[in-house]
């Protein structure tokens, strides 16, 4: 199950719009480890291509990505 993987942060960016999404899952990613997993919650349904974008280009792995009722739930590592 999704919920299940465990992550060392979490950002909720429910209620802001595009870029703040993925602003505030970069900044926190800025302070963690390499290696270490950020889950991050949207109600921004232009996060998906945000996201899956940002972590071909930086170089950090997409785990897993979740839709649901309006809520879009990413697990990135920091590569």
């Amino acid at each position: 199950m999704i919920d299940t993987l465990t992550c060392d942060a979490e950002v909720d960016a429910s209620g802001l719009n595009c870029p703040l999404p993925l602003l505030k899952a970069k900044m926190q990613l800025n302070q963690m480890a390499a290696g270490a997993v950020l889950k991050v919650i949207s109600t921004d349904a232009g996060s998906q291509r945000d996201f899956s974008t940002f972590a071909r280009l930086s170089g950090h792995s997409l785990l897993q990505q979740s839709a649901e009722a309006g809520v879009y739930t990413y697990w990135l590592r920091k590569a």
